[in-house]
């Protein structure tokens, strides 16, 4: 037996091929859950066609889970939010969602309308004493 600590060229083959197998399932998998984020936000989309604004927020929500670095996710999401009166929620998910895509002109759009009303909302709600 030699005593050097280098693993032999079978053993170094084998190890190329389950590393490779392994990217390869890790990019399926990566695949299988984009497209099932796709899914998810195409749904969200139906369903908030319908003013069923809750089962679109558990859509987009699905969504995000399982792509957090989807921009359109979660600019629906924030919609979404924004139409159930969710104003936090709405402008956590518009500003992730510039963050994630600072020139997509769409979410700038959504967000600065959102910001509007939202600031008028705060201004009324000071003046009437509510939160």
């Amino acid at each position: 037996m030699s005593s050097s600590k280098r693993p032999s060229k079978t053993a170094a083959a084998l190890l190329t091929i389950l590393l490779a197998s392994s990217l390869a399932a890790l990019a399926d998998e990566t695949e299988d859950r984009a497209d099932e984020a796709k899914k998810q936000v195409a749904f969200g989309i139906e369903v908030a066609q319908l003013g069923l604004w809750k089962e679109a927020v558990y859509r987009w929500s699905r969504a995000v889970e399982l792509d957090p670095e989807s921009a359109r996710a979660r600019n629906n999401l924030a919609v979404a939010h924004e139409q159930m009166g969710e104003f936090d929620q709405a402008n956590e998910q518009y500003e992730r969602a510039l963050e994630l895509e600072p020139n997509n002109m769409y979410i700038r759009q959504n967000y600065e309308l959102f910001r509007e009303a939202y600031e008028r909302k705060k201004r009324t709600d000071r003046r009437s004493g509510s939160n």
